[in-house]
């Protein structure tokens, strides 16, 4: 294939395109190739969710783009050493932490009304709200009481002294969604979120949302209430094309200004970009937390068994995909941990690339290959499986295609059913209505516990009201126990070996595939400056105050 067709544009369409569309460079489009599901902050938690809600909602800490906690509404990050954070003994005797949350004197949101404590005091009580169908409300349901000091200061007391003491998310607007009573349509608490997304009152960063298509675009611009110093670039407008190699037509031909990352063109695309195009745009590049992974329904009678789900792994040449595919820049992954986070262990079992290994796997397990050369139990029941991933994702397609033939070749049939990212995330993994596999990228923060996918208590069902990300159903006695144990471990060394014993586990017994860690990939116009990638869930839209044009 030459590389014009490999590209998805006719040789004679590059040829005729002009420079790029830097029209206003007040304005800025750029693409994606994801919608998402709504935009309340804790529910269904999506990357394309958290990029968009980088411009106009801020955590009230965050991780920066130097893996640093940092401030984003409060004055001081709460620790023990600054006396923000002291431990103390509840009525029942239990040890806790009293943290305080100084507020930034300057915050409002959009509609002009300042952020208080009672916005803290308010987040707290929806979040433990057990109908409330928050994507992983554990910190929040850690707290048994908050105090307000005053408009500015809220003290909260946890029941027990947790790691992630000082990270806590977003804020909701007690004066617009206080009035929101009653559920929705679908059994969900109503919320302004997405009842009127519009609404300027919904958002405390240095833009608000002005215009909402779902599956179309995002329109974002700046918050006239918001802090110094104000975002230069005047309007934002976020194009979903859930087609990346259309995405990247778009993108050619001037109609959209850049391609975000993680949820803009794959690395791949970006690769042959910069190799014919190296002066035309700015390509960053940045190793990241983003775990490519493939999830397996744990209910599933097939995938429930373990030797099963390593023959599934040891039939993939991953270091030949991440070779071919992405020049290197992806590396394989044994576990969620990568190299580069400190609590990172290398002593996990490994599997290398090894089919042989794998059909005996899957004959110890009472498949044998018939005479199509896909295996069959004793009861004649072909080892058939459903594969599921975003629709439209050039990348992860290939490979998709990649691992099916691979599995085929080991005598495992993989049929191919891909849907629209805002459908796999907002209901199919949510509501575990995936059958098989199903590939995609969890990217935590730094030194995360992964609770939310691997705790048996937040494995979604409709009794929960699908609360909880543990869309594999894993449920593992140990693991409980260990995420237990260092979520409310303080001792740096003691989390290490705590971390090490889970990504045993999850090596041992494979609730999901480990593919690969991703590269994060962006192609921004020459013309803007200040746009850095961070590798991590606190989004480069999270600092976009600081992008300006050249």
């Amino acid at each position: 294939m030459t590389r014009s067709g490999w590209l998805g544009v006719p040789l004679i369409a590059l040829c005729m395109l002009g420079p790029q569309a830097a029209s206003a460079k007040d304005d800025l489009v750029i693409g994606v190739a994801q919608s998402p599901s709504s935009l309340h902050p804790y529910i269904d938690a999506e990357i394309i969710k958290g990029y968009i809600l980088g411009f106009a909602q801020r955590p009230i800490t965050s991780f920066d783009r130097d893996w640093k906690l940092a401030c984003l509404l409060c004055t001081d990050v709460p620790t023990l050493d600054n006396g923000l954070v002291r431990r103390e003994t509840d009525g029942e005797g239990g040890n806790g932490l009293a943290v305080t949350l100084r507020l930034r004197p300057d915050l409002a949101w959009g509609d002009g009304v300042p952020v208080t404590a009672r916005d803290v005091v308010f987040t707290w009580k929806r979040a433990t709200d057990r109908n409330s169908a928050f994507s992983d409300p554990r910190a929040w349901r850690n707290v048994r009481q908050v105090d307000v000091a005053d408009d500015r200061t809220a003290v909260l007391h946890l029941t027990k002294a947790v790691y992630d003491y000082n990270q806590w998310g977003p804020l909701l607007p007690e004066h617009v969604e206080g009035a929101a009573a009653g559920t929705s349509g679908n059994d969900r608490p109503r919320s302004a979120y997405t009842d009127t997304p519009t609404n300027p009152g919904l958002y405390d960063g240095p833009y608000v949302v002005t215009e909402y298509r779902s599956g179309e675009r995002i329109v974002l611009e700046p918050n006239p209430h918001w802090r110094t110093p104000g975002p230069a670039i005047k309007r934002i407008v976020i194009r979903s094309i859930e087609n990346t190699a259309a995405l990247q037509a778009n993108l050619l031909s001037g109609d959209i200004d850049m391609a975000a990352e993680n949820i803009g063109l794959t690395v791949d695309q970006v690769l042959a970009l910069r190799r014919q195009w190296p002066e035309r745009f700015t390509y960053l590049f940045r190793p990241s937390l983003g775990y490519e992974h493939i999830n397996l329904n744990l209910a599933n009678p097939i995938l429930a068994d373990v030797r099963v789900r390593r023959a599934l792994l040891l039939a993939v040449d991953r270091n030949a995909i991440n070779t071919k595919l992405f020049e290197g820049l992806q590396p394989v992954a044994a576990t969620w941990v990568n190299p580069l986070e400190p609590t990172y262990s290398a002593d996990v079992p490994t599997y290398g690339y090894d089919p042989g290994r794998a059909r005996t796997l899957l004959a110890d397990a009472g498949w044998h290959p018939g005479a199509d050369g896909i295996c069959r139990n004793g009861a004649g029941e072909r080892l058939s499986v459903a594969f599921a991933t975003t629709a439209g994702n050039r990348q992860r397609e290939l490979v998709q295609q990649v691992l099916q033939s691979a599995w085929r070749a080991v005598g495992i049939e993989v049929t191919i059913k891909n849907e629209p990212a805002r459908t796999l995330f907002g209901e199919t993994l949510k509501k575990r209505q995936y059958t098989g596999l199903a590939m995609y990228t969890y990217i935590g923060e730094v030194g995360g516990s992964l609770r939310t996918s691997l705790a048996s208590t937040m494995i979604p069902t409709e009794a929960n009201n699908y609360t909880g990300g543990n869309t594999t159903g894993f449920a593992d006695p140990t693991m409980d126990a260990d995420i237990a144990a260092l979520e409310t471990e303080l001792d740096p060394e003691r989390q290490k070996r705590i971390s090490a014993d889970m990504q045993r586990i999850y090596a041992e017994q494979l609730p999901a595939l480990p593919l690969f860690f991703r590269a994060e990939a962006a192609v921004v116009p020459a013309w803007l400056k200040g746009y850095m990638l961070t590798g991590h869930s606190g989004y480069s839209s999270r600092w976009a105050e600081f992008w300006h044009a050249d």
